[in-house]
């Protein structure tokens, strides 16, 4: 079956992570990043996510998992060492049709974890559909030897760039517009960010 690739906004959903050991220590960061509101579901937190607790990052209920703490939830990640609870959690989730992860468990998933190349705004995934981890894991590692850090500063560049033609509506047409903008992100302009970073964003009036 083929996968559906999708990059969610979580800001502000109500994310649940069952789960408060190692599993769940990695997965949090990038949820708190994304912005979702979150709630652990542990007995249980390791010193990771204690220090993150003392800065008030998530909220902890103390307690086992009941089918009753997915009420509300946008998604669920089911992060435990013990199979029958995950499997308990997606069962649950399925049921309600809440999107669910149970870390390392290909058959109680509804969506994957891709291997993601991160360069501030630009976001690479890479999924084999749980079939090696390990190739993606290569991959990722490739793609952040040809994508380095220059490509943060790059997109900030091209994001302003858009901004600035947006600006300039509706005195340049949409298909000047379009033109420009792939130009920007071209090979050729991103080596002249490189050679400068001071070319200007845009000439006014373009055409």
């Amino acid at each position: 079956m083929s996968l559906f690739p999708a990059f969610l906004k979580l800001a502000n959903r109500r994310v649940l992570v069952v789960g408060g050991g190692a599993i769940a220590a990695q997965k949090i960061p990038g949820l708190l990043e994304a912005g979702a509101t979150l709630r652990v579901v542990s007995p249980k937190l390791n010193p990771a996510l204690a220090e993150l607790l003392r800065d008030r990052q998530f909220d902890w209920s103390p307690k086992p998992f009941h089918p009753e703490d997915l009420a509300g939830v946008f998604l669920v990640i089911a992060a435990t060492s013990i199979r029958d609870l995950n499997a308990q959690v997606f069962a649950e989730a399925d049921r309600r049709n809440i999107l669910c992860n149970a870390v390392d468990d290909v058959d109680h998933c509804h969506f994957y974890y891709g291997s993601i190349v991160q360069r501030g705004d630009l976001q690479i995934a890479i999924s084999t559909n749980g079939k090696s981890p390990a190739l993606a894991q290569r991959l990722r590692r490739e793609l952040e030897q040809q994508f380095g850090p220059e490509y943060v500063s790059w997109l900030e560049w091209l994001g302003a760039a858009r901004e600035t033609l947006r600006a300039q509506s509706p005195s340049v047409d949409p298909e000047t517009s379009r033109r420009w903008l792939h130009a920007l992100a071209s090979r050729p302009m991103f080596e002249r960010f490189l050679r400068d970073t001071s070319v200007p964003i845009i000439s006014e009036g373009a055409s």
